[in-house]
């Protein structure tokens, strides 16, 4: 049963130098960033983090790359617009990159959280990425080899959670939270709303609580109202 914690620092105690921690979200949608913000709080350092950006702006991942606290990266797309702490370490060779196609990513840690040994897939064949790995000609297709991808911690962010740590998602925020929590050894969730046991139509239900070891309510931010007039 996932116990209900009252704040994120609590959430992600006892989370250790050299983890490998698994981060939700794609680009800032479903992005855990209040248990991230407490991961940084809580000093563990020389991470090992799965996501499939390499942060956005200066808040959440990218906070945590900008701290230092990152050694390797294991992502599908590092580079993009805002993602300048990331490019300013790996310039300066402070973080290590692991580079994956997104769908052998997210199959990557499917196939851990499904306890599958490896698959063969054709992503990658004949370029960099498949350099040193098992390759296999079947049909007439070639493959390349590749292993799960596990982690000992989930950061991930959910819309619900009931009691017993059964999680709905908000629409596209939902993205990998889902494989993610069933690839860790202890996942973390932050939800907006705890219910009780039954309140879930269990229809909608993505994670079932089997999966999830703590739960943390982050009420979402209250809009603040423009001033009459405004836009005007």
């Amino acid at each position: 049963m996932a116990g209900i914690l009252d704040n994120p620092t609590a959430a992600v105690a006892g989370i250790p130098d050299g983890a490998t921690v698994m981060i939700g979200g794609f680009g800032t949608a479903g992005q855990p960033v209040e248990l991230i913000e407490a991961l940084i709080a809580c000093g563990a350092t020389n991470l090992t983090v799965v996501n499939n950006n390499a942060g956005n702006g200066d808040v959440g991942l990218a906070a945590l790359i900008r701290a230092g606290r990152v050694r390797k990266i294991v992502c599908s797309f590092p580079r993009q617009r805002d993602s300048w702490h990331f490019d300013e370490k790996y310039r300066a060779g402070e973080i290590e990159l692991e580079l994956v196609p997104q769908g052998n990513l997210a199959e990557r840690i499917r196939a851990a959280s499904a306890g599958i040994g490896a698959f063969y897939t054709p992503t990658g064949y004949g370029t960099s990425l498949a350099e040193g790995k098992e390759v296999r000609e079947i049909d007439g297709r070639h493959y390349v080899l590749e292993y799960p991808l596990r982690a000992d911690y989930a950061l991930v962010k959910a819309h619900r959670a009931d009691e017993l740590g059964n999680l709905v998602y908000r629409k596209t925020a939902r993205n990998f939270g889902p494989i993610m929590a069933a690839a860790a050894t202890t996942t973390v969730v932050q939800v907006e709303e705890v219910v009780p046991v039954g309140a879930l139509d269990p229809e909608v239900i993505v994670t079932p609580g089997i999966y999830v070891d703590r739960i943390v309510r982050v009420p979402a931010p209250v809009p603040v109202p423009e001033p009459v007039g405004a836009g005007q």
